[in-house]
């Protein structure tokens, strides 16, 4: 819902702005490797990345390694830990007839760019120029302190209720848009 409501609003006010949102694949290694292969030929002085709950936390991993501004919504600050417990056979969020495996491998790969995220850091320090996060302390998912401590030194517009999906997100999207400069 918020990517296409992002997508729509690039497309209709900032027609020369590049918009792409591939679908990621369950690996988080090819996921992050497709991103990078991607974006690989993109300037990184006028990029940006925004990801939601674990599109969050990849967003957070770009944004360290790439230098880009980021935008997190509700970000999974631990989804090695909370996403143990999935493993196996799940359905996909946007199309519960579409099923795809959750392996075992991909919490160490998760646990991998935790690590990254973790190291680099402790190399740049965030800024408010630099991290966009909207934490909702009504998220059912995840727990908002988490969240909180995981986007430290941005700026970061706590919700008093709201919930994972950002239901509200029409209320939000334009300190979204100004944050990216659009």
């Amino acid at each position: 819902m918020k990517a296409r409501k992002v997508a729509a609003r690039v497309q209709a006010e900032h027609p020369d702005v590049t918009w792409w949102c591939p679908q990621l694949p369950p690996s988080p290694a090819e996921a992050m490797a497709l991103v990078m292969q991607g974006t690989a030929n993109w300037p990184r002085e006028t990029m940006a990345v925004v990801g939601s709950s674990l599109g969050g936390f990849y967003a957070r991993w770009f944004s360290l390694q790439t230098g880009c501004p980021a935008v997190l919504l509700n970000p999974a600050p631990f989804p090695a830990r909370d996403l143990s417990a999935y493993i196996g056979e799940q359905t996909a969020w946007h199309d519960p007839e579409e099923r795809f495996l959750f392996q075992p491998g991909f919490v160490d790969e998760l646990k991998a760019q935790q690590t990254d995220i973790e190291r680099l850091s402790e190399r740049q320090t965030t800024t408010p120029e630099r991290l966009f996060a909207i934490v909702s302390k009504g998220d059912e998912v995840l727990d908002w302190r988490e969240m909180q401590a995981f986007c430290a030194g941005g700026t970061i517009r706590l919700l008093p209720g709201s919930d994972h999906a950002i239901s509200d997100f029409d209320d939000h999207i334009n300190d979204v848009f100004a944050f990216l400069g659009l």
